[in-house]
């Protein structure tokens, strides 16, 4: 969630830095079958087989997934005035070797359909997948367009992408995503908060393999009146969608900007989230950006 361009977000500032992330990093549960494979360890890295489905965390709420030569991202984010300072995640360059390019986007919000980010992504022969209120205005800027109707499947070479529904805490359309491949399957949910379809979604398409879900339970102060109710999902609600969605591994996303006196977060929302997914035994993954997830190959 993010304001328009016509909403300030100038008071914006970068929070304090500790070693607390890396200390609640350390105690989170690790899913049987996905292993993380951190950037920059020094190390050659081996090669990878061509049928293993891999996620990368990118910044703020984007994920990059490989799968062959083939790449696929939902919602990156590269462009730094988005959030400027206030979002202290890395911008993870969106480089791509070979192989052809896909991308997803949620909805139409800055934070989550960056255009730089999606032209870099794509390059010139790379193909957008959205809703169809978001592909008319995609398609009007020049994008090479896909439209996905709600639980319409779309073969995208080895990947199969299907929108599902999601709430925006604005009353905008949004969609959240599923991609399956190399016999596995991941959602990426956006920014949305709790709705009444998690369990239809878990029932048709679950259990997922990993389910990237945002938790900052973020309440925002733009719409007057204000409401203080969260517009994202807070944590608990986060660790209960994947307990609904029957998902192996949450790795959470859409969290850790700075507050404004118009935007606020959860605080701590990774030990909360740790907390509540030690009680209902649920697998949480803090993958940083530029951090590799890599499922094994199922036939």
């Amino acid at each position: 969630m993010i304001p328009s361009n016509s909403e300030s977000r100038d008071r914006l500032a970068r929070p304090e830095r500790t070693g607390r992330r890396d200390f609640l990093r350390a105690a989170a549960a690790l899913s049987v079958g996905a292993v993380l494979l951190p950037p920059g360890t020094g190390r050659a890295a081996k090669p990878v087989d061509s049928a293993v489905l891999r996620a990368q965390r990118l910044a703020w709420a984007g994920v990059r997934l490989r799968l062959g030569q083939d790449t696929l991202f939902v919602d990156p984010l590269i462009d730094p005035t988005v959030w400027g300072a206030a979002l202290k995640d890395p911008l993870v360059p969106m480089d791509v070797s070979s192989g052809s390019r896909f991308v997803l986007v949620t909805h139409r919000h800055s934070d989550h359909f960056d255009p730089v980010a999606v032209r870099q992504a794509l390059g010139d022969t790379g193909t957008l997948v959205c809703a169809p209120d978001v592909a008319v205005a995609a398609a009007a800027s020049g994008f090479r367009v896909r439209s996905a109707p709600l639980y319409e499947p779309i073969l995208l070479n080895d990947f199969t992408a299907t929108a599902v529904p999601a709430a925006d805490g604005y009353g905008d359309p949004q969609v959240s995503w599923i991609v399956s491949g190399g016999g596995r399957r991941v959602i990426h949910c956006g920014d949305t908060l709790w709705h009444g379809s998690w369990w239809r979604i878990g029932r048709q398409f679950g259990p997922f393999d990993a389910a990237f879900l945002p938790i900052n339970g973020a309440r925002f102060g733009w719409r007057k009146p204000v409401s203080e109710v969260h517009a994202v999902l807070t944590p608990e609600q986060a660790v209960a969608a994947a307990v609904v969605l029957g998902a192996r591994l949450l790795v959470p996303i859409h969290y850790g900007v700075a507050a404004s006196d118009d935007y606020q977060e959860v605080p701590d929302a990774e030990a909360l989230l740790l907390a509540s997914a030690r009680k209902r035994k649920v697998s949480v993954e803090l993958a940083r950006p530029g951090e590799w997830l890599t499922w094994q190959a199922r036939t």
